[in-house]
């Protein structure tokens, strides 16, 4: 097997994860560190980067020095903070964590939309109080999802969601598939069309990528067509929500409540509104953090590396010029 030279990126070299690295080929040259300076000797031959948790603006210095790069790969599925316009432009692959996280992320959405459907905030304050206080509940069976951004996340959402017997309506950047196939969806729309979708969905989950495109894709007129009963619940990336249209919908109950795990500012800056809105769900951007999920992260490299060395052709090959 001819022998490859990696850097790996990373912002703690204590990183308890990296230690699975050993398991690349022994002939394979590896560097790792936190600074342009950790990868200096090997710069001019390396042809993978793994930026296994930094910046992008290191993956960016370091990429700039390595003229013969064939590969970047992300740890992260999210890749708005990790393109550059010298990467877009570049025929060097770039691939990302897509899969490894979604399964996770589907179980925090159908706990989010239990969560307001049962009113576990309340049961939780009265059992507190020590107040025995029956109330009504709500049944998601019957009810309809809508999903904001249709890739491996979006998938993993409906599946759960249609084991519940909910009814599942999707935008997708494309549009409806060709004959509008899909097991898990009742109706797909472009994003032009959201505003229907809106109005029509009890649960509104945001899963697309930041992009462009995305920013503020859920603002103003979108929350003014929801349901005064709508949930709003995103697990993809804050930007694609317009925060300040959120919280005044929420303040104003012109819907019923959000179950967040991203945001703008992260860490949610103190003092932030929605740590005191009582229809508010908080998740610290660890809705997919189960005990091994940097491993899982890890050995998810290790087996690209093994296409990568093979020949054969890489998984989760990000559409650059589109930013996912």
């Amino acid at each position: 097997m001819a022998s490859h030279t990696v850097l790996v990126l990373t912002a703690d070299l204590a990183d308890k994860d990296l230690a699975l690295l050993e398991q690349l080929p022994p002939e394979t040259n590896l560097a790792v560190g936190t600074s342009p300076e950790a990868f200096e000797r090997l710069a001019d031959d390396a042809d993978v980067i793994f930026n296994w948790s930094a910046s992008g603006a290191l993956l960016r210095k370091v990429f700039l020095r390595c003229p013969n790069v064939r590969w970047v790969h992300s740890r992260s599925a999210g890749l708005d903070s990790q393109l550059f316009p010298e990467l877009i432009a570049s025929p060097v692959p770039l691939t990302n964590g897509r899969g490894v996280f979604s399964q996770s992320l589907g179980e925090f959405t159908l706990a989010a939309m239990l969560y307001f459907a049962k009113d576990l905030r309340r049961m939780v304050r009265n059992q507190e109080a020590g107040r025995w206080e029956q109330f009504d509940i709500t049944e998601i069976s019957g009810q309809t999802l809508g999903i904001v951004g249709y890739g491996d996340i979006g998938r993993a959402v409906a599946a759960r969601a249609r084991a519940m017997g909910l009814r599942i309506l999707a935008v997708k950047r494309h549009g409806p598939p060709l004959y509008n196939v899909d097991p898990l969806v009742n109706q797909f729309y472009r994003p032009e069309d959201r505003l229907e979708m809106m109005s029509r969905a009890h649960y509104i989950v945001a899963c697309a990528p930041l992009t462009p495109e995305t920013r503020g894709m859920i603002g103003e007129p979108e929350f003014a067509a929801m349901l005064p009963t709508a949930v709003v619940i995103n697990i993809g990336r804050g930007p694609v929500i317009d925060e300040s249209a959120l919280v005044r919908a929420l303040t104003e109950r012109r819907i019923k409540g959000a179950a967040l795990d991203v945001f703008d500012t992260e860490p949610l800056p103190p003092g932030h509104p929605f740590y005191t809105l009582d229809n508010v769900l908080l998740s610290p951007h660890c809705a997919d953090h189960t005990p091994d999920w940097t491993e899982q992260a890890m050995r998810f490299f290790l087996s690209q590396f093994n296409r990568y060395a093979a020949g054969t052709p890489l998984q989760n090959i990000a559409k650059k010029p589109l930013g996912y």
